[in-house]
């Protein structure tokens, strides 16, 4: 049985500043980028803005207006040398994470064989 499914997004933070690193993007492309690249990752638009607000105060990214195009003026995010510095944290965060988890499934690898079978 599969557990129950949370809506976490520990990570969004860390997920637009990688999309934020790739170059100037206003936030309806940070959603449409993280819906493309991790399938099954919900999120709404309004966490996103949210998050961006957050970076935005934390000094991680600033943004300013796009009025050249057609349409309303958009916010237009860039990463900021603090972004930088924080997207290398998560990168260690995140890299510590896999590797607790690669032991435990490693473990699980190991010692599953021994489990004791309900005829048993």
């Amino acid at each position: 049985m599969p557990l129950k499914k949370k809506r976490q997004h520990r990570h969004l933070p860390a997920l637009i500043l990688l999309v934020i690193a790739e170059g100037p993007v206003h936030g309806g492309a940070v959603h449409t980028a993280l819906v493309r690249r991790t399938p099954g990752f919900k999120v709404d638009t309004a966490a996103i803005y949210r998050t961006l607000q957050a970076l935005e105060a934390e000094g991680e990214v600033e943004s300013s207006w796009d009025t050249l195009g057609t349409g309303p003026a958009r916010k237009v995010y860039r990463l900021t040398p603090a972004g930088w510095d924080k997207l290398a944290i998560w990168k260690t965060d995140i890299e510590y994470r896999v590797a607790l988890l690669q032991n435990f499934l490693s473990d699980y690898d190991r010692i599953a064989h021994s489990r004791p079978r309900a005829s048993d």
